[in-house]
């Protein structure tokens, strides 16, 4: 994205731009990019816009969302498919239901127990091709209903493992229970999984308690601006 978005124009903006937005805290990813279509149309009157993004984020991670708009949104499923990249925090000794602190945190043991050096091992078994299984708290169907609709209901679901590849899974900081994380994947990738079948390995429980999203192919979240600040800055507000 321009560093100064003022200066796109309607009719670039009609045939084609790559947005870069830094979703905030507790927003969804269609609330960012039905801001930044808010917006957009509101300053040039227009009735439509196509606009799309490449790859969702869950409201309780932040971070780069790339938005496609006009022509460009034919580029999306290539975006898609680019490695991403992750910065977050796993929590040892407890689990939830959803992987993260959308459910109620469930204490397991005691982290404090293992060695940094044991913590670091432990990413050894995640990397390469590795088979997971996505949270049962995720928007993926399964016979036309959503995974988290079951979970909601508390009914059991068989969620089928798939192939995912991890390239780096680096532990960056350990202040216990909290282990600081950089991770860079492919598409399909749940860090929630992630962050659950480590605590699993680890015999301890773990949990997602922060993930940003930094890097989506040659997209950086350095470069990337708030939805709120795209508005004030289009808008001139």
């Amino acid at each position: 994205m321009r560093a100064s978005v003022e200066s796109i124009t309607k009719d670039e903006f009609l045939e084609g731009q790559i947005l870069l937005l830094d979703k905030p805290l507790g927003w969804t990813s269609f609330q960012a990019v039905n801001s930044a279509k808010w917006t957009i149309r509101k300053k040039f009157q227009l009735k439509k816009l196509k606009i799309g993004h490449a790859g969702t984020l869950d409201p309780l991670a932040t971070g780069l969302l790339v938005v496609c708009t006009g022509k460009f949104t034919k580029k999306i499923a290539e975006l898609q498919g680019q490695l991403k990249e992750y910065t977050g925090t796993i929590t040892l000794g407890a689990i939830t239901p959803s992987y993260d602190l959308e459910t109620e945190v469930q204490q397991v043991a005691d982290a404090n127990v293992l060695t940094r050096q044991e913590i670091i091992d432990a990413t050894l078994q995640f990397k390469g091709k590795i088979e997971q299984k996505p949270p049962l708290f995720s928007a993926l169907k399964k016979d036309g209903k959503r995974l988290y609709e079951y979970a909601r209901e508390g009914a059991t679901v068989e969620v089928p493992a798939r192939m995912v590849e991890i390239f780096v899974f680096e532990i960056t900081e350990i202040k216990m229970p909290d282990v600081h994380f950089r991770v860079v994947c492919s598409k399909g990738t749940y860090i929630r999984s992630l962050a659950h079948d480590f605590g699993e390995a680890l015999g301890v429980g773990g949990y997602l308690s922060a993930l940003r999203r930094t890097k989506i192919g040659e997209y950086y979240v350095d470069n990337a601006v708030d939805p709120t600040i795209f508005r004030k800055l289009l808008l001139k507000e």
